[in-house]
């Protein structure tokens, strides 16, 4: 590679911050998507963490490397720089309109790619992150892993615009806390009983020094 030339890559990632989500609903805090996705990377990690402790030992058990999760999370949301975040209701509208996007989405992702060095294993890396090929019962399970964080993340923003007086989130909420419900993951079931509450409690109470 030539280490003269200039790449664009990650200051195009760094324009995640300008992508707002929830855009047709009224935020009492308006969230991005770059923050979005380290708060699904942080929680897709913990539910490989806690799979792999549930599932060690079991015959023909798929332990997924955590990070690996965590990396795949963390760049699931990138291709919304250039396509910005179509709401979920009209992304999945119908098949058509879901076809449609995930081959924008592709577009997108070999956009990005081409703002890295001519490298072909780089750009072939950076292309799975951005675009993965879901083709083995690894690739599958990392998939669900990355779309529960996605889910619990949303939860999680519909409780704190709850906390704030917002009913704008309410629907959603329920919604979303019926999908991961039906999602039958004990690793997930694990995180929402035992880490999701704490999201609403006060400063002194989640360090252990109120009530």
């Amino acid at each position: 590679m030539d280490n003269r030339e200039e790449y664009g890559f990650f200051a195009m990632l760094d324009r995640m911050q300008y992508i707002a989500r929830w855009a047709l609903m009224r935020n009492s805090r308006t969230e991005n998507i770059k923050e979005h996705s380290f708060d699904v990377a942080v929680i897709a990690h913990c539910l490989a963490v806690l799979h792999n402790k549930f599932e060690q030992g079991k015959e023909g058990a798929i332990l997924p490397d955590p990070y690996r999760v965590q990396a795949y999370a963390l760049y699931h949301d990138c291709t919304e720089i250039l396509t910005g975040d179509l709401p979920t209701p009209i992304k999945y509208r119908n098949k058509e309109i879901t076809r449609a996007y995930k081959e924008v989405e592709s577009e997108a992702a070999a956009s990005l790619v081409e703002l890295l060095p001519e490298d072909e294993e780089m750009r072939a890396l950076y292309m799975d992150l951005l675009s993965p090929e879901i083709s083995t019962e690894e690739d599958k399970l990392i998939h669900k892993l990355v779309k529960a964080a996605d889910k619990i993340s949303a939860y999680i923003k519909c409780l704190r615009e709850e906390s704030t007086g917002n009913g704008e989130f309410s629907a959603a909420k329920e919604a979303t806390g019926k999908i991961i419900i039906e999602m039958n993951m004990p690793e997930v079931n694990y995180f929402m009983e035992h880490f999701v509450p704490s999201y609403g409690y006060t400063l002194d109470k989640i360090t252990g020094r109120g009530e």
